[in-house]
């Protein structure tokens, strides 16, 4: 296959993502670690050399290698995390101090530095406010030791958190700015910058058909004998933003309207989450708790049906991704009906299980609403209601809009997602003079290595 000019290959191409989050239990709090994982191993997939720095299980290896060797995760901070177990976030000061003030010179002297006589160009990527700091203070040691305008560095916005703490100034002078939708590049239009648009993406194993006969049991677990009865689902943390009360208050409208529901939902250890079960209680809602212990996907459906009748199914346990996917497929709506959603990844990963996701009007630059998904304007619950009793009528829509989601989803593969990340890599290589196709030799004999070479008899 002919090679063009200027493209960036896993041959002279290695990418280092640096984030707080990861793959680890432990280090993972929400979207955020979903992303950087599944980035991370699509990319060593796809052949690229790929360095996961993050704050890492204190306990595990402080290297790993993934994916035949191309994945290389990179537990950050451990010394730190050994005082704090809770996760990711817990001792957050210390870990951001230590990860801040240790990783720009790691970063140059073990990848950096090596690529750089291997011929190879380097994209270094950070992810939300803890990493803004980091990626200042690695583009400053790079441009003293004259190798900045040699590497590629992008910073991702993925939410609007601390975004106080950010020196938005010098942040964007050092790095290419990112964010993960246009309604997201719109807010910060309002901090007085543009940052390009590379959104998220899904697994391509998240497209493998759902298992019919897991579905059809599910279904008659959540209807409860009851044909008539609608089944939804939500699944978030309990945060305000992601309108927790306006899809409790539909349940209720419905319930009182005469269309029996079930809901099943899980939330996390927000405070938020009293109120939301409180305010279910005061409508008159029925709720069970329903724990259980890493179960499987027979477990979990076991737990919801020998918990008894209920209007929510309050799930206080680890959803395993083969339960989740079944519940996405056989709930008649899943609820991401957020007030501000980044990207939506909640919606994207329903599609893809043919399911039916209601979303917000924020982040979710690709649904369309009954077409591809049910697409809410307002924070009126009498919206979903409206909807809901709509596909209630229409059974022919519900079908469509499932097929159309499972076809949506497909364009949001991560592949694709890497295809439009090369494609502006590409691009800021040309702005930056960054010639992908010469050799070593080539880089050598122009002058391009020359402070590498001084520096292998000063360092």
């Amino acid at each position: 296959m002919i090679q063009l000019d200027g493209a960036i290959t896993p041959e002279n191409t290695l990418f280092v993502l640096l984030c707080f989050e990861g793959p680890d239990i432990y280090s993972t709090a929400g979207g955020l670690g979903t992303r950087v994982s599944e980035l991370s191993e699509a990319l060593a997939t796809q052949g690229y050399t790929t360095h996961l720095i993050f704050i890492g299980d204190p306990y595990k290896p402080a290297t790993e290698l993934r994916v035949e060797g191309r994945l290389i995760l990179e537990r950050w901070s451990q010394w730190v995390s050994k005082y704090h177990l809770s996760g990711v976030y817990d001792g957050e000061e210390q870990k951001l101090s230590d990860y801040t003030q240790s990783i720009p010179y790691h970063v140059y002297s073990k990848i950096v530095r090596p690529a750089m006589f291997e011929g190879k160009t380097v994209v270094i990527m950070g992810e939300d406010w803890h990493t803004a700091e980091v990626m200042c203070n690695t583009s400053d040691l790079l441009h003293w030791l004259g190798l900045r305008q040699k590497v590629l560095m992008l910073w991702n916005l993925n939410s609007l958190m601390s975004l106080h703490r950010i020196n938005w100034g010098r942040l964007n002078y050092t790095t290419t700015l990112c964010t993960v939708s246009k309604y997201m590049k719109h807010r910060m239009w309002g901090l007085g910058v543009n940052p390009l648009v590379i959104p998220n993406g899904i697994p391509t194993r998240h497209l493998n058909p759902v298992d019919h006969e897991a579905v059809r049991r599910l279904r008659a677990i959540a209807r409860r004998n009851d044909p008539q009865r609608l089944f939804l689902f939500k699944i978030g943390r309990f945060d305000p933003d992601k309108r927790w009360l306006m899809a409790i208050e539909a349940v209720a409208h419905l319930k009182q309207s005469g269309y029996p529901v079930t809901l099943l939902l899980r939330g996390g250890i927000e405070p938020h989450g009293a109120e939301v079960l409180r305010h279910a209680q005061e409508l008159g809602l029925v709720i069970q708790d329903v724990v259980a212990h890493r179960p499987t996907m027979q477990q979990c459906m076991d737990a919801i049906e020998y918990a008894g009748y209920a209007d929510i199914y309050n799930l206080r346990f680890f959803l395993p991704e083969e339960f989740l996917r079944t519940t996405y497929a056989a709930a008649d709506a899943t609820l991401a009906n957020s007030g501000h959603e980044p990207f939506g990844l909640v919606a994207l990963e329903v599609m893809a299980a043919r399911g039916i996701a209601v979303t917000g009007s924020t982040g979710e630059d690709y649904a369309i609403s009954f077409e591809n998904a049910i697409v809410t304007e307002t924070e009126d619950p009498d919206e979903i209601v409206g909807y809901l009793l709509h596909l209630r009528r229409h059974p022919e829509d519900q079908e469509r809009i499932r097929s159309a989601g499972h076809l949506t989803s497909q364009q949001f593969l991560w592949d694709h997602v890497i295809e439009n990340l090369v494609g502006k890599l590409e691009f800021l290589a040309r702005k930056q003079g960054i010639d992908l196709e010469s050799s070593l030799a080539e880089r050598v004999l122009s002058g391009q290595c020359a402070p590498l070479l001084e520096q292998s008899h000063t360092l």
